[in-house]
């Protein structure tokens, strides 16, 4: 079945789940799925980072909508924001998101890709899962990260760039390839990762991920140390 396009962060979540299980692989989706979302604003020209001060804030661009709710939802908080903010900021933000995973995977559901079903927890508890239904879409993203990974051409299309990077900065790739297989390709996926083949602006986008990241990672021994003193 063909499907129409997807966005940064539906293909992302492609990567987290769990082909069978429908579970997240990944702690830190949610940050890669805001990072993914923040860079289809900035691919599709919604936003921009101004640079003429020093510190880089988020404007909107154009306000038209790009026709996924919860993508359109995080430009009209860009939009209607009291405080301007820097990308870092609104990332962690949109991975606040109510019910953000559920409602990315409700529009792969919606179109064919995975279904949602219930797992029992515990006799009295019951988790929602996303199994994946069409593995078509999923298996053309990772051709995609394959080539972009083990190839060595200088023009890969951008949005591939983006996404690896952001599967990189949630842990993604690794149980995707394997360790030992992408072991020999460091150098080019710090190409890939450090922006020498993606615009600046999206990569910035990734860095801001990767910053909210540690940001949230740090934050429970911050807390712990906070405690004991």
């Amino acid at each position: 079945m063909r499907h129409p396009p997807l966005l940064l962060h539906e293909e992302l979540m492609l990567l987290a789940l769990h082909d069978e299980k429908g579970t997240i692989a990944s702690g830190f989706a949610s940050f890669g799925i805001a990072g993914a979302i923040a860079a289809e604003l900035l691919l599709q020209e919604r936003i921009r980072v101004d640079e003429s001060r020093r510190r880089k804030i988020v404007d909107v661009r154009n306000i038209r909508r790009i026709g996924d709710p919860v993508v359109d939802e995080c430009l009209m908080k860009v939009r209607d924001a009291k405080r301007r903010a820097s990308l870092q900021t609104w990332i962690t933000r949109f991975s606040s998101l109510s019910k953000l995973r559920h409602r990315v995977a409700g529009r792969l559901c919606e179109r064919g890709i995975l279904k949602a079903d219930e797992k029992q927890l515990l006799v009295i508890f019951t988790r929602r899962i996303y199994p994946e239904i069409d593995p078509g879409p999923e298996q053309e993203i990772h051709s995609r990260l394959r080539e972009a990974i083990f190839g060595n051409d200088r023009q890969v299309e951008p949005r591939t760039v983006v996404l690896v990077s952001l599967a990189k900065a949630v842990g993604l790739l690794n149980p995707i390839f394997g360790r030992k297989e992408l072991r020999p390709r460091k150098q080019r996926l710090k190409s890939l990762t450090n922006g020498d083949l993606v615009g600046r602006a999206t990569a910035e986008a990734v860095a801001a991920t990767q910053a909210a990241i540690a940001a949230a990672a740090a934050m429970p021994a911050i807390i712990a140390a906070s405690q004991s003193g």
